[in-house]
């Protein structure tokens, strides 16, 4: 097939129109739309600046500044054509205070650009070599970037003549009057024999807040019924910019030395690692904990290094900063509009992350009360995916005021638990948000929710007719701490509630070979092992029988309470209201529910059921605390108990089972309030502690003959 040359001229016309149409539409998109976000992205963060550097008082945590401000990056970098000298990307620093008078820097007093990941660091250095090609090797200056406020020193002939922030990067703040007062900032060079120094020198470095004196300075502030500062950053910041020099003087503030600008005259060396050592010599302040480093390697083990120690430094810090150490590659590197091509700060990994709330499921727990969890874009946080988050209760949603397509905040509590601490509300704008609805009707069972009164509660009241319900009171049958049926976990349960083997705790007891084999994913070797715990099992005390019985608010240390003040099962069954109140720990509101429980057939027929001959569950049964008037004189009776080391005879849990039995409370740590310190084989630093804080201790022998175990 063959073509005219007219007609694939119209061909390549109509071709050429088509992309035209497409360049066209998306210009059209951006002007339609990202053009006005772009624009308030910029207000946005100029906002932020100001109350951030001027007012010393952030709307908006770290992360969120950052995240919103690589967005903005981002978005300036796709569409070339909108960049602004006036957006904050370009901005070096904050809006200068007009309270102070304007102080011009002698050379630019430029910003860092921000990496946040090691492998952003080997893109660094690589970008480098590229630009060094007749460099074989570089060498790097690696120190602390301090959270303080940058300011510029000027010394003439040595003396120091004027400080000023850092400000728009060609004028700062005058805050000379302010700086004369830090202590550690010396009024003029040492002068020795062996050193010279520059006519005029310009020194760049951080004044910051030790965590000591921040906490000192908002307790001082506080009693005087004061606004206290959020951050040690912005309390250096605050201090630092009083129109009192007097207020200033009153605050212990610190200062770093870490780089430097104008340099006129004189001998200046031409290393950046020699410059700061240099200026040790003349008195000024530098960091300990600056290395030199060799290649990218010694930098990225500096990192690692630093982020170990910076819990325990006295001050705070969010990276490190990273400088070619040479100063003639320096002036080869050169600068951008706001930063040095030489150097790059490094940021640590935030312990807080930014995601969006998808959606806000209801999860149904053991008792029937529902959980509200959020389902958010999945984040990295401290190296563990997290996609769920627990909202706790609906005055937790309230709180944060939490909507659905929210941008949020998220941290783990005790590095371990993910929680939303912050709602961005400033994004919904732009973000199509919407209420959380809260379920009429219980997700699992369709029972109609209660919501309890006075408290953040919803309940669904359908027991274990709801699936959920039965399948959390499986799991707490059994738990360690109650009847202890090891290899019963949540796969297993789920696949006997849905193959309908186990409607109840009882129903666990008539399990046989064949049924469990039938399941997915089970042996042979699981089932026996199962069968055998589940015989295990049926011997037990009185204290975790009752406390698998899942009795609403009934904790572990309410049942051993229970146990001890009844004795036996008749008893506790028909006791009254009152006479429960009288048990230790025990008020009305537990009393009512261990009162309601009993009252319940459905509830009486499941334990006289698991108490039968045909399951046969048993325990040693004691006379009651009432009765048995011997218990109060008993070694162990009421006695806050701590074990250490490991036991030789017999398991630490048939001694601790017998120990409650005898009214002891049984704990983990070693505090005040322990009475007794039981110790085992390789006895660990508990021992070492109960001796300084004349605590008694007993060995393991001792503790058996006591007890009659054998």
């Amino acid at each position: 097939m063959s073509f005219s040359v007219d007609y694939l001229s119209e061909y390549y016309f109509l071709g050429r129109l088509f992309i035209l149409n497409e360049f066209l539409y998306e210009w059209l998109f951006y002007m339609n739309f990202n053009k006005e976000y772009i624009d308030w992205l910029r207000k946005l963060l100029l906002r932020w600046n100001y109350f951030y550097y001027i007012n010393n008082n952030p709307e908006v945590s770290d992360v969120v500044y950052d995240n919103t401000m690589k967005e903005l990056c981002d978005l300036e970098n796709k569409y070339l054509g909108c960049v602004s000298v006036r957006s904050p990307t370009q901005l070096i620093g904050g809006t200068l205070n007009t309270t102070f008078k304007k102080l011009r820097h002698l050379s630019p007093m430029l910003s860092l650009d921000n990496i946040f990941e090691k492998s952003e660091f080997l893109s660094f250095d690589k970008r480098l070599r590229v630009m060094l090609v007749d460099e074989v090797r570089i060498s790097y200056c690696c120190e602390l970037k301090l959270d303080g406020l940058a300011v510029n020193l000027v010394y003439k002939n040595g003396v120091f003549v004027s400080a000023a922030t850092r400000g728009d990067g060609i004028y700062g703040e005058d805050i000379t009057s302010n700086v004369r007062t830090i202590s550690t900032i010396p009024s003029k060079f040492k002068i020795t024999n062996n050193i010279s120094f520059p006519d005029i020198l310009e020194i760049r470095g951080e004044v910051f807040m030790l965590d000591i004196d921040f906490i000192a300075l908002n307790e001082y502030l506080i009693k005087q019924g004061k606004k206290s500062f959020s951050n040690s950053r912005n309390a250096a910041s605050g201090s630092l910019r009083q129109l009192n020099s007097a207020i200033t003087a009153k605050r212990q503030l610190s200062f770093f030395c870490y780089g430097f600008g104008c340099v006129q005259g004189g001998n200046f060396p031409k290393q950046h690692w020699d410059r700061l050592q240099y200026c040790k010599f003349l008195g000024m302040p530098v960091s300990d904990y600056t290395r030199l480093c060799q290649n990218s390697g010694e930098v990225l083990q500096y990192y690692n290094d630093v982020q170990k120690m910076r819990s325990v430094l006295g001050f705070r810090i969010d990276g490190v900063v990273i400088k070619v150490n040479d100063i003639s590659l320096q002036k080869k590197l050169g600068y951008s509009f706001k930063a040095p091509r030489w150097a790059i700060a490094c940021k640590f990994p935030s312990k807080q992350k930014i995601s969006k709330l998808y959606s806000v499921d209801f999860q149904v727990g053991r008792t029937g009360i529902l959980t509200p969890v959020a389902r958010i874009e999945q984040v990295l946080l401290s190296g563990v995916k997290i996609s769920n988050v627990s909202l706790y209760n609906i005055n937790e949603i309230q709180r944060l005021d939490l909507m659905i397509g929210d941008i949020v905040v998220i941290c783990r509590i005790g590095d371990v638990i993910p929680r939303i601490i912050e709602v961005v509300k400033s994004y919904r704008k732009f973000n199509v948000v919407q209420p959380i609805k809260f379920p009429n009707y219980c997700p699992v069972c369709n029972t109609k929710i209660y919501r309890v009164v006075q408290q953040a509660v919803l309940r669904c009241h359908a027991g274990l007719f709801c699936s959920a319900q039965r399948k959390r009171s499986i799991q707490h049958f059994a738990a360690r701490k109650a009847m202890n049926i090891v290899g019963l976990g949540s796969s297993l349960i789920d696949q006997l509630i849905e193959n309908r083997l186990v409607y109840t705790p009882a129903d666990l007891f008539y399990l046989n070979e064949s049924q469990l084999l039938n399941l997915n994913n089970v042996g042979i070797k699981v089932v026996s092992n199962l069968l055998r715990s589940l015989n295990r099992a049926k011997c037990t005390t009185f204290s975790r029988f009752l406390y698998s019985l899942g009795i609403y608010k009934v904790g572990i240390v309410h049942a051993i309470n229970l146990a001890i003040f009844y004795g036996t099962m008749d008893r506790l069954v028909n006791a009254d209201i009152a006479s429960l109140m009288r048990v230790q720990n025990i008020g009305r509101v537990v009393a009512g529910y261990v009162y309601r429980f009993f009252r319940e057939q459905y509830n009486l027929k499941i334990v006289k059921e698991l108490l039968s001959s045909s399951i046969g569950i048993y325990w040693l049964e004691v006379a009651p605390l009432s009765l048995h008037t011997n218990n109060i004189h008993s070694v162990f009776f009421g006695k806050n108990i701590v074990f250490t080391g490991s036991l030789s005879i017999c398991s630490r849990r048939d001694v601790e089972d017998k120990l409650l039995l005898f009214g002891a409370q049984i704990h983990n740590n070693i505090s005040s309030k322990t009475d007794l310190l039981i110790v085992g084989q390789s006895a660990g630093s508990k021992l070492q502690k109960a001796i300084q804080m004349n605590i008694k201790i007993m060995e393991e022998m001792e503790l058996l003959n006591l007890l009659k175990i054998n």
